[in-house]
């Protein structure tokens, strides 16, 4: 199933019976929380999920956005009324960064079908559809998370695959050379990592790019379908568009899901800053 569906493609879904589960996972890591705007309106049907409370295990060592237990992402999605038969669809009001960190957990807990609304919410309103601020009645679902569907690194793991394979970090460059850090406690990258800044995964319009051009950005950066991909972020959340993005280039890559914010919690593991990005090939 391709990981994305547009604004038409999903109208006619709507229609069907049974329509798809909708999740609406607007979030900002600063201005107003996510279900305000879920509150001031939203696509029909669609239920707010929100990404640090059902998406995320409690911040700590793990990061600051670890995954969560099973069975507690479990009855998040089952709230939400998320069954295993019934597709998803899920949308944020950006770039779909909130929308990727949940399609690629629900896949990584056992979902098959699970898609993103390219654009988002904006692309729906610009496209003159309907929104509400009516919230639906849920019919609690039935999903049952099995961990481990898709793969992910440690930071151990990050640490040799940046050496043997490519590791991406998704932050803009003035982070990843560890000239600003505006969250965590330590500026800098992962020694052999390669910057691959989130933004260059999508247009102006915030849609992602044709998989042509994504096959072309990343194999640039190394990223192959030939060689071992790994990705990370501060927290997880934007290293998940950079795995939704390789996924529409055709290029399967693994999530760190702690990144720089479980790596900086041990002193041990190295810091480099400046430009870097010899592959290790």
């Amino acid at each position: 199933m391709h990981p994305l569906i547009d604004v038409p493609a999903l109208a006619r879904l709507l229609r069907s019976e049974p329509p798809p589960i909708l999740l609406d996972v607007r979030w900002h890591l600063s201005g107003p929380p996510g279900i305000d705007s879920y509150r001031r309106g939203h696509l029909p049907g669609a239920v707010f999920v929100d990404l640090d409370r059902d998406v995320a295990g409690p911040p700590g060592r793990a990061g600051r956005h670890p995954l969560p237990a099973a069975a507690d992402f479990e009855a998040a999605m089952r709230r939400a009324g998320v069954s295993s038969d019934r597709p998803v669809v899920v949308y944020d009001d950006a770039d779909s960064t909130a929308a990727a960190r949940v399609w690629w957990s629900l896949r990584y807990f056992g979902h098959e079908r699970v898609r993103v609304l390219d654009g988002g919410y904006h692309a729906w309103t610009e496209a003159g559809r309907t929104v509400t601020t009516e919230e639906p009645a849920v019919k609690p679902g039935d999903f049952i998370a099995q961990a481990g569907r898709l793969p992910v690194l440690d930071a151990e793991g990050a640490a040799v695959l940046a050496k043997s394979g490519v590791l991406l970090d998704a932050r803009a460059a003035e982070r990843y050379r560890g000239e600003t850090e505006p969250i965590d406690p330590v500026a800098g990258h992962i020694p052999g990592a390669v910057n691959a800044p989130t933004h260059g995964n999508v247009g102006v319009d915030g849609r992602f790019l044709p998989s042509q051009l994504l096959r072309e950005r990343f194999a640039q950066l190394g990223a192959t379908d030939a060689a071992d991909v790994g990705v990370y972020c501060g927290s997880g959340v934007t290293a998940a568009h950079e795995i939704l993005a390789l996924t529409i280039a055709g290029v399967p890559a693994a999530l760190y899901v702690g990144s720089w914010s479980n790596w900086v919690t041990d002193p041990t593991n190295p810091v480099a800053t400046g430009e870097s990005g010899a592959h290790g090939h």
